[in-house]
């Protein structure tokens, strides 16, 4: 049984949608982010980063993994699914993982916190992020005019990535103009793993929010995001 300590984030989604895929008994611990309950020392013996995802594995002697995606190559390779065994297959599909995680992830991330919580409009920042969002999703519509999906069939390159661009509104960003990459997100978002995965736990950041709904939601994770601060300077 997979133990998995997780968030309402699309980082947490990631790993919840690949469990579901996979059909493998799961767990869900879900961490009080606005408590800073990743910073206890408990969660520290598993994720010395203090960040959720992270995974215990009771089926391997209590195996801990943290971060991401080297959970998703954990998870592929312990089920010989959602990732080639080949050479080429298998960096195929960490290539495209790598660029969720050193591109779309950060890039979508700073976006997200410039454009939506932090307490000054930055615009020269905000411009900035949400260009080079717009730049990767570029790529992706470039790739997935050839590909139906990132790295042949469906992986956790394509886990990893939508659960990122899914939100993609949330980082003030659109979509209009790229017909493959909506093609990509909608057949995605229609596969029942990934439908029960964003469950678990529930965020609307992919959905359609009024400007209120929309607001109060920014306005939690500022103090979240503030209340974190505090507490590393000590206040």
């Amino acid at each position: 049984m997979i133990e998995l300590f997780t968030a309402a984030t699309p980082n947490g989604h990631k790993v919840s949608i690949a469990l579901e895929e996979l059909e493998l008994p799961y767990e869900m611990r879900v961490l009080n982010l606005s408590a800073n309950e990743q910073k206890e020392p408990w969660f520290l013996r598993i994720n010395p980063n203090g960040r959720i995802p992270a995974i215990i594995d009771h089926d391997a002697d209590g195996f801990a993994v943290f971060e991401s995606g080297a959970i998703l190559i954990y998870l592929a390779e312990k089920t010989g699914r959602l990732m080639p065994a080949d050479p080429r297959g298998r960096s195929r599909v960490i290539q495209w993982l790598m660029f969720q995680m050193g591109g779309i992830g950060p890039m979508m991330g700073q976006a997200n916190v410039f454009f939506r919580y932090f307490p000054e409009k930055i615009q020269p920042a905000i411009d900035r992020y949400q260009g080079e969002v717009s730049r990767l999703l570029r790529v992706l519509d470039g790739h997935l005019a050839n590909n139906e999906y990132l790295a042949g069939n469906y992986s956790i390159a394509d886990i990893a990535n939508w659960a990122w661009v899914r939100t993609h509104a949330w980082s003030g960003v659109s979509v209009d103009g790229f017909a493959h990459l909506r093609r990509w997100i909608d057949a995605i978002a229609a596969r029942p793993g990934a439908q029960r995965g964003i469950l678990k736990p529930p965020s609307n950041l992919g959905g359609k929010m009024d400007e209120q709904e929309a607001a109060r939601l920014s306005e939690k994770v500022r103090g979240m995001v503030e209340t974190g601060q505090s507490k590393r300077d000590g206040v």
